[in-house]
């Protein structure tokens, strides 16, 4: 298994995963591949916005994490939103999505980043448990969403 950032090369393997995370996991309409592609080139196209890392078992990408950028104000340094961790299902319950989480939360301590900071929802229990067994805490803040 290696974990390493996404590449143009790896859109034909990381699309379809996307798509997966997104219509099958999440069961949201499909943006379609196209749009899903634009999105990952985006991120290759401006490293300042954020990055994708995929993890490849032999020749193929099984999972990936996705990191937006930002600010904190309070600590004067970039922070990092961690919005996807995502691992096929056939990949699942071989310590991936840990690996792939640590290997973010080192990304950022190396990058002098404020923090690392995500959201899961109430219901996923699975996700709360890694979360919490990685020295992870909820904070003190409400998350507010409006569309």
């Amino acid at each position: 298994m290696n974990i390493r950032p996404a590449l143009r090369s790896d859109m034909p393997q990381l699309v379809p995963l996307m798509r997966s995370y997104i219509v099958d996991f999440y069961q949201r309409p499909n943006p379609g591949d196209a749009a899903i592609e634009a999105l990952a080139i985006h991120l290759l196209d401006h490293p300042d916005h954020g990055l994708q890392f995929v993890v490849i078992d032999g020749q193929q990408v099984v999972g990936f994490a996705t990191l937006y950028f930002t600010f904190s104000t309070l600590q004067v340094k970039r922070a990092a939103i961690l919005n996807d961790l995502f691992v096929h299902a056939g990949a699942r319950g071989q310590k991936i999505g840990e690996s792939l989480l640590r290997h973010c939360i080192t990304y950022i301590r190396e990058h002098d980043f404020a923090y690392l900071q995500w959201e899961t929802a109430k219901d996923n229990h699975i996700a709360q448990a890694l979360y919490d067994k990685m020295g992870a805490h909820r904070n003190e803040w409400l998350t507010y969403e409006i569309s």
